[in-house]
């Protein structure tokens, strides 16, 4: 049985979230330190909803509409959306786009 991709494709997903969370906010980003899976979005890196609208535009197309960031974040409540991590976010753009590679493969 092959090993499971997931925690691989989540390290691939975190450098490219990394990437989109520079482009959205600026170099200002690398000042706060290297973004790591326990990074959060509200206290750590201090994300305004429009700079999140914008990562959202960036993830779906990068991975496709199953990806729906504004969809994931009306699904939590107040706390879990500021305590969400940078790391959450690539487990769950792993887990969706490999079910949906699996959908369609």
């Amino acid at each position: 049985m092959a090993a499971d991709p997931l925690p691989e494709r989540t390290g691939t997903i975190l450098a490219e979230i990394t990437d989109m969370l520079v482009s959205v906010v600026g170099d200002e980003l690398l000042i706060v330190g290297e973004v790591t899976p326990a990074t959060t979005f509200n206290d750590d890196l201090a994300l305004e909803s429009i700079e999140f609208v914008a990562l959202a535009e960036l993830l779906q197309q990068r991975y496709g509409s199953a990806v729906d960031l504004l969809g994931l974040l009306a699904e939590k409540d107040i706390d879990q959306i500021l305590a969400m991590t940078v790391g959450e976010l690539a487990v769950h753009i792993a887990t969706v786009t490999a079910a949906d590679q699996a959908c369609t493969g």
